[in-house]
């Protein structure tokens, strides 16, 4: 994954624990974000215990900026969000995820640099550390328990930066070796089984013979098919024939009169 691509730093505001510091590192890196800054760490730094618990995003850790307070850490941005899971009687315009990550990447794609501040594991941010920012990012927790932790908001921030990045597809389908069947593969699957249920005796009565097909021929359009998904139902159908001629002691059909 690129480590050189613009991206917001993102700011550890008197960590306490070393191992949230390396569970951080690591939620950043899942997500190709590199750029750690740390203001104050309570128990010194380097932390032998964020590294134990970085398990893979140790450079991080290793390039991380050390700054003595938020001033600092953010001297060279212009545009600076704080994280936040309680309402702050400041006046600022207030985020959610998703919608901060989208104005951080529309900022950075103009240029600027963005710090998005996180705050200590205890309490967050004190009122004085958010006066220092720009906007707030607050996460949409339940109000009775809105305690979250440090790396687990870190993850949030960072997910949502890779979605506003455009490198996750809502949606998207796993064909596993396979392509969807076309049209006429489809028609042939569907006449097979006509065919072989006519045979039969399904379409009964008679007067009910149209709509029954129509119905199966709509069952067959509304599955979405693959070409191995064809291919099965094919190969389930001509066992299943072969077995009923079998087990009435006829010659098993063969491959021209399967029809497929």
């Amino acid at each position: 994954m690129p480590t050189d691509m613009p991206q917001p730093s993102f700011v550890l505001v008197r960590p306490q624990m070393g191992e949230n510091i390396g569970a951080a590192a690591r939620a950043m890196w899942n997500f190709g974000l590199d750029r750690m800054r740390l203001v104050a760490p309570r128990d010194g730094w380097p932390n032998p215990n964020a590294v134990a618990m970085a398990s893979g995003a140790g450079r991080l850790l290793d390039e991380a900026l050390l700054c003595d307070d938020i001033a600092g850490a953010v001297s060279d941005c212009t545009y600076v969000m704080a994280t936040t899971a309680r309402p702050r009687d400041l006046t600022k315009t207030v985020f959610a995820p998703e919608a901060a990550m989208a104005e951080a990447h529309r900022r950075i794609a103009q240029g600027q640099k963005v710090a998005v501040l996180f705050g200590p594991e205890r309490a967050g941010m004190e009122n004085d550390d958010i006066a220092q920012a720009n906007a707030i990012i607050s996460v949409p927790v339940n109000p009775v328990f809105a305690s979250l932790n440090l790396a687990q908001c870190v993850l949030l921030c960072a997910y949502e930066w890779q979605r506003a990045s455009g490198e996750t597809l809502a949606v998207r389908e796993e064909l596993a070796g396979t392509d969807w069947a076309e049209g006429q593969e489809v028609d042939h699957l569907a006449r097979h089984y006509e065919e072989r249920l006519d045979e039969a005796g399904f379409f009964f009565p008679e007067h009910k013979a149209g709509s029954m097909k129509v119905n199966l021929r709509n069952m067959w359009s509304r599955m979405p098919l693959t070409r191995a998904d064809v291919q099965m139902m094919h190969g389930i159908l001509r066992q299943m024939v072969r077995w009923k001629e079998k087990s009435d002691g006829k010659a098993p059909a063969n491959k021209k009169s399967d029809r497929a």
